[in-house]
C-alpha cells in the first residue's frame, strides 16, 4: 500500500514540476523543488517523532541555503 502511495505522490510531483516549469524559469523553480528535501526533514523531525543528528541539521541547513543561493543569485 505504501509503494503504491509513493508512486502516487512521486506522480503528482513530477507533474507539479513540470507545471512549474512551464510557468516560470527553471533558476527560479528548480530551489523550490529542492527545498522538499528539507521540509521532509522539519516534518520527520516535528511529527515522526526523529532525533536530530548533528550531520542531519547541518545537510538540511546546506540544501536550505544552497537553494536560497541559487534562488537569489
Amino acid at each position: 500500500m505504501f509503494l503504491v502511495l509513493s508512486g502516487i505522490a512521486t506522480g503528482l510531483s513530477c507533474a507539479r514540476d513540470y507545471r512549474a516549469l512551464q510557468l516560470g524559469p527553471v533558476s527560479k523553480v528548480a530551489p523550490i523543488d529542492k527545498l522538499s528535501v528539507a521540509l521532509v526533514i522539519v516534518f520527520g523531525l516535528l511529527f515522526l517523532g526523529e532525533r536530530p543528528s548533528l550531520p542531519l541539521l547541518i545537510g538540511g541547513g546546506l540544501i536550505v541555503a544552497g537553494a536560497m543561493v541559487i534562488a537569489l543569485f
